[in-house]
């Protein structure tokens, strides 16, 4: 199968990103660029994406055993899948996201060493997100469960085409010492993401999806690890660790989706 990764672009702007990575006025470093795949690649990818369902009059969502399905205080209407045996197209591209030429080249770019990459995909793979759906801010978990591996870096790929700013979903970067937002970034189409995982990098989309019928947030996610980090990076093993940026309106819509996670729960016993 031919390449998706849009190679030569990377290549051609390795010095411009590693610039903007190393930009010492960011509280973490991060880096936001166009064009991740092919133009053709993204296509495919796009057609390749599969939809969850939803069911009319109830509004509720078809239990599809490939897509997992979370909702809990912190997080509503996200979907996940890291399974893809019986999806060669959606297969083949997280196959290069964990490949050692992608490596390399992120490697060259951000200048942390010896990044592994995990086959398992534990936390990332496909995400999609419906209406009403949000992720609070939050850092991420640290350290690989199985490997215990340290986390360095996400990499996020956006695959939803026409997206609009009313719909909400943007990925906001925080500065939780300043207590201000850094940035807001929409998730355009073939649009990547790339963020270091420290105490720091504090991300979300914490304002609830205003989507369409038939538009969802669709978005693609892999993580690096190292087998160790510079000292003054080290803490303690912690899961996702939450904060509100949106004062009592976010605690109003916390409270509600707990109580819906649990209703859901008990009904599911």
């Amino acid at each position: 199968m031919e390449n998706f990764i849009n190679y030569q672009k990377l290549e051609d702007r390795k010095e411009e990103l590693s610039k903007s990575w190393n930009d010492k006025n960011k509280p973490f470093r991060y880096i936001v660029f166009e064009d991740f795949f092919t133009p053709e690649a993204a296509e495919k990818i796009h057609q390749n994406y599969p939809k969850v369902k939803q069911v009319e009059p109830t509004g509720n969502f078809e239990e599809d055993p490939n897509w997992k399905y979370t909702t809990y205080i912190n997080q509503n209407n996200k979907f996940t899948m890291t399974e893809f045996d019986n999806q060669p197209i959606i297969k083949h591209v997280f196959e290069e996201l964990n490949s050692q030429k992608l490596l390399d080249i992120v490697e060259q770019i951000t200048g942390i060493e010896d990044l592994q990459a995990d086959a398992k995909l534990f936390g990332g793979g496909l995400h999609q997100s419906t209406k009403g759906a949000f992720l609070d801010v939050h850092v991420d978990f640290n350290y690989h469960p199985e490997t215990n591996y340290h986390r360095r870096m996400n990499i996020i790929i956006y695959m939803s085409k026409d997206w609009k700013k009313e719909y909400e979903g943007y990925l906001e970067l925080w500065d939780m010492d300043k207590k201000v937002q850094i940035e807001n970034v929409e998730p355009r189409f073939n649009r990547c993401v790339i963020f270091e995982t420290n105490e720091i990098s504090f991300h979300g989309h914490p304002h609830s999806l205003n989507t369409p019928d038939g538009q969802s947030r669709k978005s693609i996610a892999a993580y690096y690890y190292t087998k160790t980090r510079p000292e003054n990076e080290i803490a303690k093993d912690h899961n996702t660790v939450y904060v509100n940026v949106e004062g009592m309106k976010g605690s109003v819509k916390n409270l509600k989706t707990g109580v819906r996670a649990f209703l859901e729960r008990i009904n599911k016993k």
